[in-house]
Parts: structure tokens; sequence; C-alpha cells
């Protein structure tokens, strides 16, 4: 017999207990599982923490700033595209301010950095999230600029950052960083030479900055999100078939068990979980956020 529960919300703590008889035909069923005994616990976990994000005015990179500022922290957001960048930061209120950099850029990089650590002298999180596609072009019709391009940001870009954040770290006694690599960091994908081997360089760094970071309690992880619904993705699908985009959509849909795009609010909670301390045994992975994308081909 399936048994009814209720809840008590005028309690600080919320216990169930069990229906009586004459309150079973009004109660819903509410599986006791499913109840959260301290709805307050989970609104502040990030609370006076420092968060640097990098690629904030972009879909995933302004998702997961948004919620760092949900769970209570301080977001310094870095990009390139001034006028949604200063959108977002006022949006975001007084927890957030922001840079104008290049990530590829060795000055400009230091000085982020240190805009951010203006804030409270530390950078607990580190999300270094900013990369391009570049074009969409069988390897010998890719020039040579667009190449050096993704390269530039999507590589050095992360380098810089891990330069610059890993030894204040150090001397901070630890933190988390994630980087954001992709699907594409795992596997070959015809047409995006440029982009497929950048992703897979952020990967390796990953993996050598999480040995380097773990005597100093640095935890240094990846993502690797499948198409997420975002322009750089309507910006991808559009050059796979320029003349139709919803087929170039279609295609790269093919290839994805769950049969949609991730939205980037999804994403923003596997960074939420990868930057506080729900996640402090995990350090060098690699976690797919790809509606099981690499699982194998969709029959």
């Amino acid at each position: 017999m399936t048994q009814n529960w209720i809840i008590n919300t005028s309690s600080p703590l919320t216990v169930p207990r069990a229906a009586t008889a004459q309150e079973t035909d009004h109660a819903p069923f509410i599986p006791p599982w499913t109840l959260n005994p301290n709805p307050t616990m989970t609104m502040a976990r990030l609370n006076d923490k420092v968060a640097l994000v990098t690629g904030a005015a972009g879909g995933i990179g302004s998702a997961v700033a948004r919620a760092f500022v949900g769970q209570g922290a301080r977001v310094h957001l870095v990009d390139l595209q001034e006028e949604p960048l200063v959108a977002l930061a006022n949006s975001l209120g007084a927890l957030a301010s922001y840079s104008l950099a290049d990530v590829s850029d060795e000055n400009a990089t230091r000085t982020y950095i240190a805009d951010a650590l203006s804030l409270r002298a530390r950078i607990d999180i580190a999300f270094l999230n900013a990369g391009i596609v570049g074009a969409v072009s069988r390897i010998e019709e890719t020039p040579n600029e667009v190449f050096d391009r993704v390269m530039r940001v999507n590589v050095r870009g992360v380098w810089l950052g891990l330069a610059g954040v890993l030894p204040m770290m150090r001397a901070q006694g630890g933190g988390s960083i994630v980087v954001t690599s992709s699907i594409a960091g795992t596997r070959g994908t015809a047409g995006q030479g440029a982009y497929v081997a950048s992703k897979h360089a952020v990967l390796g760094l990953m993996k050598t900055a999480a040995l380097e970071g773990a005597p100093h309690r640095i935890r240094v992880n990846a993502i690797c999100p499948a198409p997420i619904d975002t322009e750089m993705m309507q910006a991808l699908a559009a050059g796979i078939d320029p003349g139709d985009h919803e087929a170039g959509k279609r295609k790269v849909l093919s290839a994805i068990p769950l049969g949609r795009y991730g939205t980037a609010d999804e994403v923003a909670k596997l960074v939420m979980f990868l930057s506080g301390d729900d996640s402090s045994y995990c350090t060098g992975a690699a976690y797919m956020i790809d509606g099981g994308g690499t699982a194998g081909p969709v029959r």
C-alpha cells in the first residue's frame, strides 16, 4: 500500500511523518527522499568565496557566473566582448566585477588576475572557460592564421590562466580550478581539426596542473560538454551546413543519444559541484556532460 507523508513546513527542521487516516485524502504524496531537511543549506555553499570566470560573456560563462552568485560567491568576470560583459556584471550587482581582457595576452592575464585579487586578496575558484571554435573546414583548407588563433585562445589562454592562478592558490593554501574542454577533446571530429587539437591540449594541461597542484590542496578538473544551446553552438551548426542551419543542427544531434542540445544551466550545475567541497576528492578528471555522446554510436 502506498504511504502518504505530511511535511511540517513551519518547523526549521522539516521532518516527514506518516499521514493519518483523516489526512490521506487531502495530502499529496511526496517521496521522503526528495525532501530537503534544511533548504537554506544549499543556498550559500560558496558564501564569501571569490570565483574567477573567463569567457564570462558567453552562454556557459554567464550561466556559471550567475550560479556562483546564487551560491553566495563574489565573481570576477573576464571577456573581450565589452557590451555583454558589462551588462552581465550590472545584472549581478554588487557581487560582480569585471575585466575587459584577451586571455591569450600575458600582460592582460596578469591584470585580470590582479583585478580579481583586489576583491579579497584571494581567488578560491577559477573557471578557465574562454574559447573559440574557429573555422569548420578540412585540415588542408584551414588557414594557418585560424589554427593559430584557436590555439592561442583555447590553449595559451588556459596555460596563462593556470600559470597565474596556481602560485597564488599555493600561497593561500588551496583552491579549485575548472577548465572547459569538450567532447571534441576526447575524440576526432572531421572539419574541426584546430578546435579538436586545442581541446585535447586543454585536457593534457588539466591533468598536469592537477598533479602539480595536489600537494598544495589545489584541485584541477575539466568539463567536456557536448553541444550546448549557445551562440557558439549555433555558429558551429551553421558552419556544418551553411545553406541550411537546421540541417546542420540535425546532423549534430544525430550523434547525441538524448537527442537534444544541453543547456548552459545544466553545465553550470556541474561546475558548481566541481568548484565546491562536495567534490573534495575529485581532481585530474574530465567530466562528460554530453547527453551520452561519448558512450557510443546512436543506433
